[in-house]
């Protein structure tokens, strides 16, 4: 019998509580280790008796069990650093002692999902958090499953800020995963785009950006006393710092790795030289289904391209546009404007998290450092999980701020809305 409960009781209680007496130098930094070793990994089933969903499923528990390792064997020995297989070496699986990370990659291939051979963005959010349903006035506009029946959510040390953090990174994939499903079709044609039901598609896109946006804004409002619901020194100090490397090179967990994202800056188009490069680095931490999804959309020609070459038009010619003649193909071509709204929110959803980005790590970091308190030798704080420092965020940030349509910002949204007709977006945004 599969004891799929023994799993959820030592990560939904033990873990959490040894992860913070650990921290607090109340247990000593194997502990975790051994209460594995001589508890829960001698008795994990062999790969092939696992359905992929009981895979799935052991795959969150096994990712969040080697990073937690990972984390204390190597910041209580910083020579592991630069080793960190060595740390995981200390855990054996089954009767056979099985080295966990042969285990992992076993498990991890029996899910059938191309996962990799350790904890990524997929696991420790799209499958641990539960089931999201997008919904707009009564229709189910995407589902973004969990792999898990009930409301729990796993996390290293049961913090309230790092369980609203998972869950405001898969509230923002659904409502990124609805707006891609309604875009690409848009994008697989050049034709009809000032037809109604387009131009309708085209808003609600524009609406279920706005609801990543409002999601974002809410997550950095002041709770009760004045504090967010995730504090930055629990975010540098705690969470982030157990997104450790289990081999030299691989990639950890990071939001950056949202596939829903990345496939939207492909379908609306991003100013970024060898973005597809940029993408490719992460490939090894997606699924096989992302991976493919996104080489599918690479190669596109982004939307506001399509837009304006069905108006005759390239990007060229709307910069040279005088305002008069902006009005006038705001008229005559209303999806030109519905367009350029939504990409104008496209940049402002982009603004927000840059600005989460800021609040929670660069900010805090850059105090830290005038503050003369070194930065960590574990997870550097002066970079993003996937090595990204802020200046290559900022110019992400710009290469989608610089799209074609952006001459229509000469003329007040407003106005442009009522010449073109499209009228402002409904005040009710979708929600999950």
């Amino acid at each position: 019998m599969i004891a799929e409960e023994d799993w959820e009781r030592f990560t939904l209680g033990e873990l959490p509580a040894l992860n913070r007496a650990i921290l607090a130098r109340e247990r000593a930094p194997d502990s975790l280790g051994h209460a594995l070793n001589t508890r829960i990994l001698p008795t994990l089933p062999p790969p092939e008796a696992l359905t992929p969903s009981q895979a799935r499923r052991l795959v969150v528990h096994l990712g969040l069990w080697g990073s937690s390792v990972g984390r204390h064997l190597q910041q209580a020995g910083p020579t592991l650093v630069d080793h960190p297989e060595v740390a995981l070496a200390t855990l054996n699986v089954g009767a056979t002692r099985i080295p966990f990370e042969a285990y992992f990659a076993a498990i991890a291939l029996r899910t059938g999902t191309g996962h990799a051979p350790r904890d990524t963005y997929a696991s420790l959010v799209r499958w641990n958090v539960p089931t999201i349903e997008v919904v707009w006035r009564g229709e189910r506009l995407a589902t973004l499953e969990g792999a898990f029946s009930g409301p729990r959510i796993r996390t290293y040390t049961g913090d309230p800020g790092e369980v609203l953090f998972l869950v405001l990174l898969k509230k923002a994939e659904a409502f990124e995963a609805a707006a891609n499903k309604l875009l690409e079709p848009l994008v697989e044609s050049s034709m009809g785009y000032d037809l109604k039901e387009n131009l309708t598609r085209v808003a609600l896109v524009t609406s279920l950006l706005l609801a990543v946006h409002r999601t974002n804004r809410e997550f950095l409002a002041p709770g009760e006393g004045g504090q967010m619901v995730l504090r930055a020194d629990h975010f540098i100090d705690v969470l982030r710092q157990f997104a450790v490397h289990w081999r030299r090179g691989d990639v950890p967990p990071s939001g950056a790795q949202d596939p829903e994202y990345l496939t939207r800056d492909f379908l609306l188009g991003i100013e970024f030289p060898n973005y597809q490069t940029h993408v490719r680095r992460i490939f090894p931490a997606l699924l096989d289904e992302e991976r493919a999804t996104l080489e599918r959309w690479m190669t596109c020609t982004p939307l506001p391209h399509r837009v304006l070459a069905a108006a005759g038009l390239d990007a060229a010619d709307l910069a040279a546009a005088s305002s008069d003649a902006l009005r006038g193909l705001a008229r005559r071509r209303p999806s030109l404007v519905a367009c350029y709204r939504l990409l104008r929110i496209n940049a402002k959803l982009s603004s927000s998290h840059l600005g989460l980005t800021k609040t929670f790590l660069f900010n805090p970091a850059r105090v830290r450092e005038r503050n003369g308190i070194p930065d960590s030798s574990l997870v550097s704080n002066r970079a993003g999980t996937t090595g990204m420092l802020e200046q290559l965020l900022e110019r992400l940030h710009r290469g989608r701020q610089a799209h074609p349509l952006v001459p229509f910002s000469r003329i007040p949204l407003a106005e442009l809305e009522a010449i073109s007709g499209i009228g402002a977006l409904d005040v009710e945004l979708p929600t999950v």
